[in-house]
């Protein structure tokens, strides 16, 4: 009888591990993806879709495409979970395998009254809505707020206040704007370090944009936003990050520990049940200087790779197992068609080793070359 392999989600991480899996073990094992959303969206396009740098459809793909030939796709809410025994429920359906590997991310929710006061842009919508009201932006004051932490990709609200920065002075309107970023962090992408962090708030400085760290978002009115440090700033337009939370199914199972997330191994990505993995923003992975490591994309990728090869390798009884090394790295849109470029290993001891390349054009479309090719080789 053939292995089953039961993938929780079908995002970056999901998406991968299927693809990794099909191209180590063919037809001699059986690939099942679970995924309740009906549009696989390319996150990192979000940025460019809020300020009319692409179109809606461009963004996103039918998750129905997941499914290949060796790869089968249910859709539908996970119900019930139980890693001892290596089973699920979803529309009512138990299904068993030998593996299970999770990829859920995590949950984004809206807090703090923040729902009808600006655009969430990690989503489709928010994003395609908030370049419609920039469309009828006439000046005034824009606010990215960084709701709360952890958030994905932690270069995001920054890129996003940059590419608004550019939008503005394509309009004429850079003398009759201003651009506030906020956020409960010490400094831009902290766990990255200082170095990269000091590069990012002079790209801020340089365009114009107003930078407060230390910001934690309680409150918002029509046109206000307070915070814990008794400071409150008025906003014309705001564009926001949603809070992020482990899925409830997740968290009131056996394997979310006391972070709130499950605590894999950081190096194979397995949980404290045997052959269940989990990879991705769902996973509480702790750096040496204290701070998890980040939720990127680019680590569900890598961290899919490496929990597929071992899987096939146990299938079939190899021994050539991988690790996952903490290595990553992210682009970084500065508008004008320039992007930065950033990368590392956040394993790094006793900080992480993350550098960052001269910004340029090349990294820019490093980047859009980067998406044609995942829709093209994916989709």
């Amino acid at each position: 009888m053939k292995p089953v392999i039961l993938i929780l989600g079908g995002g970056t991480g999901g998406l991968m591990t299927a693809h990794f899996l099909h191209k180590k073990l063919g037809s001699s094992c059986r690939i099942i993806v679970f995924e309740k959303e009906e549009k696989n969206v390319f996150a990192p396009s979000l940025l460019w879709l809020m300020v009319g740098k692409r179109k809606t459809k461009d963004v996103y793909r039918s998750t129905k495409r997941v499914a290949k030939k060796g790869v089968e796709l249910v859709s539908g809410n996970i119900e019930k979970i139980n890693p001892e025994l290596k089973s699920i429920q979803v529309n009512g359906k138990e299904y068993k395998g030998d593996y299970i590997v999770i990829s859920l991310g995590a949950d984004q929710k809206v807090v703090n009254n923040l729902s009808g006061k600006g655009f969430d842009f990690f989503t489709l919508n928010g994003a395609d809505l908030f370049y419609d009201a920039l469309q009828h932006f006439n000046g005034g004051k824009i606010a990215v707020l960084i709701s709360s932490l952890p958030f994905k990709c932690p270069a995001a609200p920054y890129e996003a206040a940059m590419l608004i920065e550019n939008a503005i002075r394509r309009k004429g309107m850079h003398d009759k704007t201003e651009i506030a970023v906020y956020t409960p962090e010490s400094m831009p992408m902290s766990v990255a370090g200082k170095e990269l962090a000091g590069a990012v708030e002079q790209m801020l400085e340089k365009k114009g944009i107003k930078y407060f760290p230390e910001h934690q978002f309680t409150e918002a009115d029509f046109k206000t936003l307070t915070f814990t440090n008794g400071n409150s700033y008025s906003f014309d337009l705001l564009a926001y990050t949603p809070k992020h939370i482990c899925p409830e199914i997740i968290a009131n199972s056996l394997l979310v520990g006391k972070s709130g997330w499950i605590e894999a191994n950081r190096n194979t990505m397995e949980t404290n049940f045997s052959n269940v993995y989990a990879i991705g923003d769902i996973t509480f992975i702790p750096l040496e200087l204290g701070k998890p490591l980040p939720k990127a994309g680019v680590f569900a990728h890598y961290q899919a790779e490496v929990v597929a090869n071992n899987i096939a390798e146990k299938i079939k009884g190899g021994t050539n197992m991988k690790t996952f090394n903490g290595s990553g790295q992210c682009f970084l849109e500065m508008g004008d068609g320039k992007a930065g470029y950033a990368g590392g290993n956040f394993y790094g001891s006793p900080l992480p080793l993350v550098k960052m390349k001269k910004p340029g054009y090349w990294w820019h479309w490093t980047k859009v070359m980067f998406e044609k090719y995942w829709f093209f080789k994916y989709f």
